[in-house]
């Protein structure tokens, strides 16, 4: 049986200023832990703090750039990019340039606040 969807939930985001998590599948919208999939709207000067989170996060920008610090090295991911951060690598997330990004999260297992393991 197939299980319908009719939107996103949106969840608080960390980070300033505050981005936009509209969640479609995952432990809040579709009670789903074997993933996540969610779009996310980051405003220009967007930052998040550091993690190590438990779970592979696989992520397509749509519009945009996304900056990715990891720990060896930094990049900027524009749109009709992807990058995979595998669980258990140090990862911060921003969005420095002036157009902001919109892109797509995909967990494994899904996003979860016990797992991501944030900086502070």
């Amino acid at each position: 049986m197939a299980d319908y969807i009719a939107g996103p939930t949106i969840i608080a985001a960390v980070g300033t200023p505050p981005k936009r998590i509209e969640e479609y599948f995952g432990r809040v919208n579709s009670k789903t832990s074997a993933l996540s999939i969610a779009r996310m709207k980051s405003p220009p000067g967007w930052s998040e703090p550091g993690q190590t989170p438990e779970f592979d996060e696989y992520t397509v920008v749509l519009e945009g750039s996304l900056h990715v610090r990891l720990k060896d090295r930094e990049l900027d991911v524009e749109a009709g990019q992807a990058i995979l951060v595998h669980a258990g690598e140090w990862v911060q997330y921003s969005t420095p340039s002036p157009m902001g990004a919109e892109y797509l999260a995909v967990c494994l297992p899904a996003f979860s606040l016990d797992t991501v393991h944030r900086d502070g």
